[in-house]
């Protein structure tokens, strides 16, 4: 690389750290969080609110560098926010549930935090993903500062149970995974999602991988049982059932349906005619894989989402043949999923009649736009932690090349449009928080790769299983 474009790049990573030290937001005083925009010339909505799934990226990047009191206000602060009591009434958050965002408010001189819990969101969707994140904002923060003792606190030992007993509670399911509605995860609005997206259950597993390590150092038994019950039950679950590639395209291609009982092969009774497989077989390279979107009654979402695949590689929720398989379709399907900006939320986009069902004509999420196959930089960073992960660092450089050529000019834009990510998103937000966070860490993560361990797992193995506290 030349000198003179050394030079520029430096000065783009002063411009993120100087937009980020000003994305910071105070609460009496002490920091505790990040805004989601900085932009000033368009009203302000929500994006002034610190949302959990966007602070995750900033989180990681103050850990790094040793700006603990960011993260551990944050985490004591929306702790206090969660609702500990079951009221039982409709339209009202329920126990254990962790804000989608919180805003400082002042009033007669008085501060204090106002919770979205999704009852002012677009749709009035309760978000699943906070809780997840919030567990492994957590767990990072203690592998980071080595304070158990912060993680050990009754109130924070408590926070952990009751998201547990939301995940693990008794429920109309005999699954694993998480039942869910469309908008509850990073896709907040309608995307034909609803049920057990990849996304969810990517969290999901990987939260109950942190809980696991937080529980055991307070020496709670009967939830880590709980917990090591459901942790291989949903890895096996995942990676025999959302597993795709062109072995498993023709054991479903020969598919026979209306299958009844134990023995039944087509258990989810998927009909064949509903998959693209023309499509399908022509995209998939020999050596590659990924899991699918969604699997359920007769559904099987055959479009590939980035982060739960992503998620599924640091966490080891997918194995170790199948992440590479993922890795080695991001980067032969290169113009598809990542092209001008790394990279598409989803691929391929939904148009014509199932756009109109799946979305209900949402003029947000068209086709190649935003959610719809849209192409979302925050995506950086957790491309870069799963090419570390897999020792693929070359996909990884040639993602931050193409993305820091263009993310300051475009001014840290929230996303891109089209099917190479060559517009900036039609209603896209400048100077987006994550976008700016998650381009640093990457960089972070390709100078050092031991910061992984802030968020990645080895493989479970459930008839070993650790009961020693570890972190």
């Amino acid at each position: 690389m030349e000198r003179e474009e050394l030079v520029i790049f430096d000065e783009i990573e002063k411009q993120a750290w100087e937009l980020l030290e000003k994305s910071i937001v105070y609460y009496q005083g002490r920091p505790i969080g990040t805004i989601a925009a900085g932009e000033v010339s368009q009203v302000a909505l929500n994006y002034d609110h610190c949302f959990v799934r966007d602070f995750v990226s900033s989180a990681l990047l103050f850990l790094i560098k040793g700006r603990y009191d960011i993260v551990r206000n944050f985490l004591e602060e929306t702790l206090k926010l969660q609702p500990k009591q079951n009221l039982l009434n409709a339209y009202t958050p329920g126990r254990g549930l962790i804000p989608a965002s919180f805003k400082v408010v002042s009033t007669n001189e008085q501060e204090y935090l106002e919770a979205d819990f999704g009852e002012h969101a677009i749709a009035r969707v309760t978000p699943v993903d906070s809780c997840l994140w919030w567990i492994i904002i957590l767990y990072a923060y203690v592998k980071a500062t080595k304070d158990i003792k912060f993680a050990l606190q009754p109130e924070f030992q408590q926070g952990i149970m009751l998201i547990m007993e939301l995940c693990l509670a008794t429920r109309f399911d005999m699954y694993p995974t998480l039942l869910v509605p469309d908008g509850a995860c990073m896709i907040q609005r309608r995307l034909g999602i609803y049920g057990y997206p990849l996304e969810i259950q990517s969290l999901f597993y990987t939260a109950l991988r942190a809980a696991r390590k937080l529980l055991i150092c307070a020496g709670d038994e009967e939830i880590v049982i709980g917990i090591d019950n459901r942790l291989p039950l949903l890895r096996d679950h995942i990676r025999n059932h959302y597993w795709i590639d062109l072995h498993r395209l023709n054991v479903i291609y020969r598919f026979k349906g209306e299958e009844y009982g134990h023995t039944a092969v087509n258990q989810f009774n998927i009909y064949a005619d509903s998959i693209a497989y023309a499509k399908l077989a022509l995209w998939l390279p020999k050596n590659g894989g990924y899991l699918a979107g969604n699997v359920g009654p007769s559904q099987l979402d055959t479009r590939f989402f980035s982060l739960g695949n992503l998620m599924a590689i640091l966490s080891s929720l997918a194995s170790d043949r199948q992440s590479q398989a993922i890795m080695n379709i991001i980067e032969e399907q290169w113009d598809d999923l990542v092209a001008e900006m790394p990279m598409k939320i989803c691929f391929p986009a939904i148009e014509k009649e199932e756009y109109r069902i799946f979305t209900g004509c949402d003029p947000k999420n068209i086709p190649w736009s935003y959610h719809n196959g849209g192409s979302w930089p925050v995506l950086l960073w957790l491309l870069t932690a799963a090419a570390q992960k897999t020792g693929r660092i070359s996909i990884a450089k040639r993602a931050i090349e193409i993305a820091q050529t263009r993310l300051s000019e475009d001014e840290w834009p929230q996303y891109y449009d089209g099917t190479r990510g060559l517009l900036i998103g039609k209603e896209a937000r400048r100077y987006q928080t994550w976008t700016i966070s998650g381009f640093l860490l990457a960089k972070e993560l390709m100078r050092n790769p031991d910061y992984l361990e802030l968020i990645s797992f080895a493989e479970f193995d459930s008839s070993n299983a650790s009961q020693v506290c570890d972190l």
